[in-house]
C-alpha cells in the first residue's frame, strides 16, 4: 500500500468523525501537482509541499504532515486548515 492510499484512508476515517462531508482521492505526487488547482485541499507530506506552491496562491489548502500514520497531527492540521469551508 502506497503513501498516498495510507493518508486518504486516515483523513476518510478523521473527516468522518469530524462531521465533514467530502470526496477524497489519493495519486501519485506527479499527477497531484498538476491537477491540485482543481481541489480545496491537499494533504501530503512536509518534503512534498513544495510541488503545490502554484495551487497555494490560487487558494488552495495544503496540509503538510511530518508523520502520516499519526492521526492526531492529521486530525489538528485538518482543523487548523478549517477544511469545513467550501472553496
Amino acid at each position: 500500500m502506497g503513501s498516498s492510499q495510507i493518508i486518504k484512508m486516515k483523513v476518510v476515517k478523521i473527516l468522518k468523525k469530524l462531521g465533514v462531508s467530502a470526496c477524497v482521492y489519493h495519486t501519485s505526487i506527479g499527477e497531484a501537482a498538476s491537477s491540485a488547482e482543481n481541489y480545496a485541499a491537499v494533504i501530503c507530506l512536509e518534503n512534498f509541499v513544495c510541488r503545490f506552491a502554484a495551487a497555494e496562491k490560487k487558494g488552495v489548502k495544503i496540509i503538510a504532515l511530518k508523520n502520516i500514520l499519526d492521526e492526531k497531527e492529521i486530525e489538528r492540521k485538518i482543523i487548523a486548515a478549517d477544511l469545513s469551508v467550501k472553496r
